[in-house]
């Protein structure tokens, strides 16, 4: 039986893989900064860990107390919409920490067990609005496309030694809580600049027009495929929007 060390287990995409694992007969590590035991089904091969990939110390812990595993999907991040202007230095900071440095620590941290057993999966997931620039989410996509190119790089130089490296590219998820989440903390941070007010609330009213949305299990069957099929390409698109925008651009 395989063990697959998930972050960012709480809610939405992460949640839905770790059922998804778990209900497929996989050992699931399911770590999340708060730990929470009524949130997945109850399982002698599901475990919950603290994790918050910001901290290297947290990482150290999780890993350590994880043991070997098979395979690591980063999923843990956290969302911002705002313009540039209103975007606060120390919030940049923390969406990077998260969303890109975590995802690197993570990393950092399986390479050694992989390495030596020349065998290894590694799935990092990113998001749609790096394939398609979109407004006010300048920040969020930088973090973002920054994952892209270290998973592709890191995947060459990972390549002999038998670890693989994907990423899945959900789309836009009115179902999770990560966009009101993203707009509660731009909100606690002054909101949108004056300046940027009409704008916003155009690029709302054209987001609440989406017909097309990524599902949380969505999410989970794209890390699926990427964990399973070997045939599956390096880059998944995962939800009908990612998908047709892929299809889109091919």
């Amino acid at each position: 039986m395989k063990t697959v060390l998930i972050t960012g287990c709480s809610s939405g995409f992460g949640l839905d893989i770790a059922k998804l694992f778990l209900d497929r007969g996989w050992n699931v590590i399911a770590t999340m900064r708060t730990p929470r035991e009524d949130l997945l089904p109850i399982s002698e091969n599901l475990r919950i860990l603290p994790l918050d990939v910001r901290s290297d110390e947290s990482v150290a812990r999780a890993i350590e107390a994880a043991g070997p595993i098979d395979v690591l999907v980063n999923n843990a991040g956290i969302g911002w919409l705002n313009a540039l202007e209103g975007t606060p230095v120390d919030v940049i900071r923390d969406i990077f920490e998260t969303n890109t440095i975590g995802t690197m620590r993570m990393v950092q941290a399986v390479l050694p067990q992989f390495r030596e057993r020349r065998a290894g999966l590694i799935v990092n997931v990113t998001s749609t609005v790096t394939m398609k620039p979109l407004p006010l989410l300048s920040v969020y996509t930088a973090s973002k496309a920054a994952v892209n190119a270290f998973t592709e790089s890191l995947a060459l130089e990972l390549e002999p030694f038998g670890i693989d490296v994907k990423i899945v590219l959900p789309g836009a998820a009115p179902a999770t809580s990560f966009g009101k989440t993203a707009i509660s903390r731009m909100e606690g941070h002054g909101g949108f600049p004056e300046a940027y007010a009409g704008y916003a609330n155009e690029v709302f009213g054209e987001m609440r027009q989406r017909t097309e949305v990524t599902l949380p299990m969505d999410v989970a069957q794209a890390v699926w495929r990427a964990v399973t099929d070997p045939s599956s390409p390096k880059r998944l698109p995962a939800g009908a929007d990612a998908v047709a925008l892929a299809n889109s651009q091919a």
